[in-house]
């Protein structure tokens, strides 16, 4: 059985935990720095929690390590791992600074070892068919791409100020979604953002709500929508438009039960409130790759430089908001 040690004892670490319990891995144990944190995650699922990092890389039963510390700390754990001979799986981003993820990019130039980063998106069912179908040529040439991604509250300010802000820490994710479907490196950005939901994301620097029109080379536009503040939901939508048609995700429901009556027509079950919900399957398809990656000799489904480059444009993102400008993306 391919064990798995997790890096981290937080709330996404749990949900890797599960993951790889449901997979049909081996929680071969949890390192945190918070030594109780570690030992509950750890008794929950009926493993071990290290005594350290150098303990958890280096121990026989791991075959493979899930990064799901703090940003600040992944480069360390990302080279300590692929020192160690570990297949990686991180979270996003690779840090909070693109020229950071560079060297240490250029750090693991010559170390073979596979590195996967977390963004479970791709693995999505419903976002993963319209990437497959523009990849497929069913649309014809892929001339327009909309993603929506809203969340149903704002996050603590307290978290605002740590996490690298909105471009880094939420609308990565899409950066990462518009690469995988439009199939081109993005070439321009032109990024909007305002405080309308929470005065005090505003006062840690950040904005809560936002949008970007992103061109590549062959003339695709990309328009991304974010919001800290969804009343209905957690709203995350896809639509590729093409010269030969359209394809759309919508939002999956807790159940596909329709309503109708004198005072309603087609009434739905509301959306699901919260990210561990909506993309609970993409987060057990995202550990089934890395299995794959350790086992089978599969490439990382989302790479190292996947990482990267959706940094790059994140930063490119806050430059044009900054500087009221479209802003070419190297």
């Amino acid at each position: 059985m391919t064990g798995i040690a997790i890096l981290g004892a937080g709330r996404i670490a749990e949900v890797h935990a599960r993951a790889i319990r449901d997979n049909g891995a081996e929680l071969a144990g949890v390192f945190d720095i918070r030594a109780d944190a570690a030992a509950a995650l750890a008794a929950r699922f009926a493993t071990r929690a290290f005594a350290s990092d150098d303990a958890a890389l280096n121990d026989d039963a791991v075959d493979g390590v899930v990064i799901a510390t703090s940003t600040d700390t992944h480069v360390d754990y990302i080279l300590a791992a692929a020192r160690a001979g570990r297949p990686v799986l991180c979270e996003k981003p690779i840090d909070l600074s693109a020229a950071r993820a560079e060297e240490c990019r250029n750090a693991l130039r010559g170390i073979e070892v596979p590195i996967q980063i977390g963004f479970n998106r791709r693995f999505d069912p419903t976002h993963a068919a319209v990437a497959a179908a523009v990849r497929a040529g069913e649309i014809g040439r892929l001339e327009n791409l909309l993603i929506v991604s809203r969340d149903p509250a704002p996050p603590p300010p307290d978290y605002v100020s740590r996490s690298g802000g909105l471009f880094k820490d939420m609308m990565i994710h899409d950066f990462d979604m518009a690469r995988f479907v439009l199939g081109e490196e993005p070439v321009e950005i032109a990024a909007f953002g305002s405080t309308l939901v929470d005065a005090a994301i505003g006062e840690a620097g950040d904005v809560d709500t936002a949008s970007v029109q992103i061109r590549t080379a062959s003339g695709a536009l990309c328009q991304i929508v974010n919001s800290r503040r969804a009343v209905y939901g957690y709203d995350q939508r896809m639509e590729a438009f093409g010269s030969q048609g359209m394809v759309s995700s919508d939002n999956p429901r807790p159940t596909a039960v329709l309503r109708t009556g004198a005072e309603l027509t087609d009434a739905r079950p509301p959306l699901m409130d919260f990210f561990l919900d909506r993309y609970a399957d993409s987060y057990r398809l995202e550990i089934a790759s890395f299995l794959r990656t350790i086992t089978g000799g599969e490439a990382p489904a989302v790479t190292f430089e996947d990482g990267y480059r959706a940094l790059i444009i994140a930063e490119a993102a806050r430059r044009s908001l900054d500087e009221r400008t479209v802003v070419a993306i190297d």
